[in-house]
């Protein structure tokens, strides 16, 4: 489990720009370089969103957890969370708002289109 490393969560994304074009939401943009790595950037609106992979950012939604070095994994989650939480201050800091959706709710279809489209509108 080790040698898994994150090569970004295509499907995820991939259903968050699919959401884009079914509400025609437009300005954003994909690997945007800037620290934090958001998944999306708008850059005139001032808005980053972050698609966050359940297990490895900490969503506990299906209680994976490997059965083998579970303190290396249960520290890096930790590790996870407190990058996240620093990358969020750092953006808000400098005027931009952070949306963070979690893998589970963005595959399973229970974002709040509503609410996210009045966001980025």
């Amino acid at each position: 489990m080790k040698k898994v490393r994150s090569s970004g969560n295509k499907t995820t994304e991939y259903s968050l720009i699919s959401i884009f074009k079914q509400e025609k939401i437009t300005g954003w943009k994909r690997n945007y370089p800037v620290k934090g790595k958001p998944d999306f950037v708008f850059l005139k609106r001032k808005i980053v969103i972050f698609a966050d992979g359940c297990f490895w950012h900490g969503h506990n939604c299906r209680n994976v957890t490997p059965k083998q070095n579970q303190e290396y994994w249960t520290k890096k989650r930790r590790r996870n969370i407190a990058r996240d939480r620093m990358i969020t201050k750092l953006f808000e800091k400098r005027g931009w708002k952070v949306l963070r959706y979690w893998e589970c709710k963005i595959q399973g279809g229970v974002i709040n289109l509503r609410s996210l489209t009045s966001k980025l509108n």
